[in-house]
């Protein structure tokens, strides 16, 4: 199959893959597909089979979330993980082609895994995200509607509920939305309100939240970040000061169009990203299930992980540093006051950047599915309006590095320690469904 050139734009083939997505998601009862081995599921039976309803319902659910003014990237990435999770148990429980999710219950044999998948999601998302409810319902009622009634249906919408009640129980206290306070009085090297919003420390208490996989936030929390005072943070800061300036001379096109690429919402970009994967390899439903549910609970944990660091630390960003270079104490730097960075900083801390530790995670544990170095990833951007094909985990893992020095958002050490803790997190969330 021909793909995208790498890293080149693509509009032609963005209009036709988002056309074949949108005919899954019209279809989504109906359509089947087939392929050999589990990793595609062959399906000989509507409705036990078929992907359509698992690519279907993690589009109402991206769709729901990411517009939601309230879920900001990382706050939605967990969100999805709550419904990939219970989806993956309907599904799996039913098909018995693969390990339980922290759930032993099994389905009756013969149950409908679409109508599981649509009963499970909805559950979910009305819980967590009632302002989805008339998307959701509305999604719902035609998921039903295009499943014939009879023993099959009935058993699979009871063994979604189930599905669905029990990520729900199991998932009660977690920390989802629960206070936590930012105590960190301003000091040099502390993270403070940027330009131009000065909004409050976004969700610090995603750092406390208990994850999906992880023993624990804090089980791949790094050391600290450079001090303030050693060659490697004025090298850091020199970096950005020069490529990541709103009115940098030095930063290539190709450098700015990266930067820009990832400067939407990267929850979003990523779930497009797997329904395509999906649609395009023809995953079965417990395949795709599979997909879905490794790497967003793996970008969830990595989000997790990545915020324990930063309320840890509690890093000040790059516009900060800059501005501030005459309180660091170290005679490498130079204070710039008028220093504004190319994107809009985030309102959470520096270190270690969630960006390139969800990209980390993502594609390390997406190699660890395949068995293979190959993602095979076409990430669309509203911001670009232009889509990349990453082959390669390492092609996608670098170009998440540099967009975020690029953008003037993060230093080196903090992309590259995300990277670093992300493939830790991918490895260990993978080994949930092995």
């Amino acid at each position: 199959m021909k793909h995208v050139p790498l890293c080149t734009p693509s509009h032609a083939g963005r209009v036709r893959r988002l056309a074949l997505i949108g005919m899954v998601a019209a279809f989504a009862a109906v359509v089947t597909v087939s392929a050999p081995g589990l990793a595609s599921d062959r399906q000989d039976r509507p409705h036990h089979g078929s992907s359509a309803a698992v690519v279907n319902w993690n589009a109402v659910a991206s769709a729901g979330l990411g517009t939601d003014a309230a879920l900001s990237p990382p706050v939605m990435a967990v969100g999805m993980a709550y419904v990939e999770a219970a989806v993956y148990n309907a599904v799996v429980g039913i098909s018995r082609r693969g390990p339980m999710y922290r759930w032993h219950e099994r389905g009756p044999r013969g149950a409908s895994t679409d109508a599981a998948t649509a009963a499970a999601a909805r559950r979910v998302l009305l819980h967590y995200f009632p302002v989805t409810g008339a998307r959701v319902e509305a999604a719902y009622g035609q998921a039903l509607d295009a499943i014939p009634e009879g023993p099959e249906k009935a058993a699979g919408l009871s063994f979604g509920e189930r599905a669905g009640d029990h990520l729900i129980a199991q998932r009660a206290d977690d920390g989802w939305f629960a206070p936590v306070a930012n105590t960190e009085p301003p000091a040099p090297g502390v993270w403070r309100p940027t330009p131009p919003a000065q909004a409050p420390y976004l969700a610090p208490w995603l750092g406390e939240m208990t994850p999906f996989t992880l023993r624990s936030s804090d089980q791949f929390r790094p050391g600290p970040p450079p001090a303030l005072t050693s060659e490697e943070y004025a090298r850091d800061v020199r970096e950005v000061e020069s490529l990541g300036s709103a009115t940098s001379t030095t930063r290539t096109a190709r450098q700015t169009e990266i930067a820009r690429f990832f400067a939407g919402h990267l929850s979003i970009q990523l779930q497009d990203a797997y329904r395509d994967h999906v649609v395009r390899h023809g995953l079965g439903a417990s395949a795709a299930a599979r997909y879905f549910a490794v790497a967003t609970i793996a970008g969830a944990d990595a989000v997790i992980a990545a915020w324990d660091a930063k309320l840890r630390y509690h890093s000040w960003r790059p516009v900060t540093a800059i501005n501030l270079a005459d309180t660091d104490g170290n005679d490498a730097t130079e204070a710039d006051p008028t220093w504004a960075p190319l994107l809009v900083t985030p309102p959470f801390p520096e270190y270690v950047s969630g960006h390139t530790t969800v990209i980390g995670a993502v594609t390390q544990a997406l190699r660890k599915l395949d068995g293979t170095r190959v993602v095979d990833l076409n990430m669309q951007s509203p911001v670009t309006g232009t889509t990349r094909h990453y082959e390669t985990s390492r092609t996608l893992n670098n170009e998440g590095i540099g967009a975020r020095i690029w953008g003037g958002i993060h230093f080196r050490t903090a992309d590259e320690v995300g990277r670093d803790v992300g493939r830790d997190v991918g490895r260990w969330a993978f080994q949930s469904f092995d």
